[in-house]
């Protein structure tokens, strides 16, 4: 049995999917041991009864102001604390912009080893086994921790979440913050009005075959009748046809949802890094010797400003008589 610590992590009010999938595998590492949660944020106590519901038996409640918008060094501070009294077997956060940005430092203030971007989390014969994608996703390595404290991160939309009932223990901490070298005044938001595109399980791409901003469009009414996101080939932000935090790919996010439609996509190798790891791809382009065939699951060749519009028609009568 191990005792295990969680970051959970909140966005708009509401805890974030990827959470609840870090405490499935904190669940499959503790085999019977104690899970502790941490939640950050004023309003973070609402959370603690779904939290119980997903296996944790203590949550953690950081509400300092220092923490409401996230800064490396206040975090860093306030997971330290609980860190060194908790003292836990093992550490997870989400592979998310603030876990890639947390974890390393944390790995390095305490001499840890770090397995991120985990996708699987098995426990063979006592031993815990982290699988991870290597090379683009082109394949893939189990990894352990010989000694110390086991610490991953979790890569969102792949482990699936598991409830346990229990009674919760809630402790409200107080971190003590100082000597920051960052303080954020303001946050100015983008407001994209749509689905988390690194947890959603439906995701219409598009690339430069989308042609121009307005290309967009039958993509968007697409995604509204799937309750998808919207992601982009590099191809098309470099076009400025959208904004780059759409950008999918090697180097922008790397996405794993159930259904994945790329239309007007060639299919680079660096896009194909960011979402060949989705259940399944559906490829819409015109050219037949498109590259993005020979990862999809189901291809059409054809315009897409013409088969979009016939998708997003025949999914609305399927959902409604459904």
């Amino acid at each position: 049995m191990r005792k295990v610590l969680v970051l959970t992590e909140a966005k708009a009010g509401n805890l974030r999917g990827v959470s609840l999938e870090v405490l499935t595998a904190a669940q499959r590492i503790a085999e019977g041991g104690e899970i502790v949660a941490v939640a950050i944020g004023s309003d973070a106590t609402h959370y603690a009864k779904v939290l119980g519901k997903h296996g944790a038996k203590k949550v953690y409640i950081v509400g300092n102001k220092e923490l409401e918008v996230y800064t490396t060094d206040a975090y860093s501070q306030a997971l330290r604390q609980i860190i060194d009294e908790v003292e836990p077997e093992a550490i997870l956060m989400p592979h998310t912009a603030i876990g890639k940005d947390l974890a390393p430092r944390l790995a390095a203030r305490y001499g840890l080893g770090l397995v991120s971007d985990v996708i699987d989390v098995q426990v063979e014969d006592g031993e815990v086994l982290f699988t991870r994608p290597i090379y683009s996703g082109k394949a893939f390595e189990k990894r352990n921790v010989k000694s110390g404290t086991l610490f991953a991160t979790v890569r969102p939309n792949n482990i699936p979440v598991e409830k346990i009932d229990g009674t919760i223990e809630v402790v409200h901490f107080n971190a003590e913050i100082k000597d920051l070298r960052t303080i954020v005044k303001e946050v100015v938001r983008k407001t994209t009005g749509g689905v988390d595109l690194s947890e959603a399980k439906v995701v219409i791409s598009g690339g430069r075959g989308v042609k121009s901003e307005e290309g967009f469009k039958p993509l968007e009414e697409l995604a509204e009748v799937l309750g998808g996101a919207i992601g982009a080939s590099r191809g098309a932000c470099d076009a400025e046809y959208c904004d780059y935090s759409l950008q999918i790919g090697q180097t922008g996010k790397v996405v794993t949802p159930d259904l994945y439609i790329a239309c007007g996509i060639s299919g680079a190798i660096q896009h194909l890094a960011g979402m060949s790891n989705s259940k399944i791809v559906v490829a819409i382009n015109k050219d037949p010797e498109a590259p993005i065939f020979q990862v999809a699951d189901y291809g059409i060749v054809g315009d897409l400003f013409e088969v979009v519009p016939l998708l997003t028609e025949e999914f609305k009568k399927l959902l409604v008589t459904s």
